[in-house]
């Protein structure tokens, strides 16, 4: 039997159960931590609304913000079998920020879960999956729940 021999592997993270449970498997198929990186791609400040608390009172920037997320995901993967794992945040749009940021680091695979959106959810919302799948220059392992 052929073992597949992943050395870079991206796991697009939402702070989901479904997305742990991608690094989990992600870190199956990498045999390995630091072979796997985590990416939260969080909205830009643009977007919030104008009547937004931490927008109109500037208390907020996207250095503190990358800051505040990375300090959860560190707690939040902190065990021994998560050692030297990668956290990155990015901001701007989900599928185009995962693709973009895989591309420039010539992952491997992308490992993502499906949150299942059917119907009038998922005409309205879309589906990061299925544009991740779209545009990927690599083979993108969908998990479904």
């Amino acid at each position: 039997m052929t073992t597949l021999k992943y050395n870079s592997v991206l796991v697009p993270n939402d702070f989901s159960d479904q997305a742990h449970d991608a690094v989990d498997t992600a870190l199956a198929l990498a045999g390995d931590a630091s072979r796997l990186t985590i990416l939260h791609v969080a909205p830009p400040l643009s977007t919030l609304s104008v009547g937004d608390p931490a927008v109109v009172w500037q208390s907020i920037s996207d250095e503190t913000r990358c800051e505040h997320l990375r300090t959860e995901f560190q707690k939040q993967y902190s065990g021994e079998k998560y050692k030297g794992l990668k956290i990155v945040v990015a901001f701007g749009g989900p599928a185009d920020e995962i693709t973009r940021y895989a591309e420039k680091e010539s992952v491997d695979l992308i490992v993502l879960p499906s949150h299942g959106r059917t119907g009038l959810m998922h005409l309205l919302i879309g589906s990061v999956a299925e544009r991740v799948v779209r545009l990927a220059h690599c083979p993108v392992l969908v998990l479904r729940d």
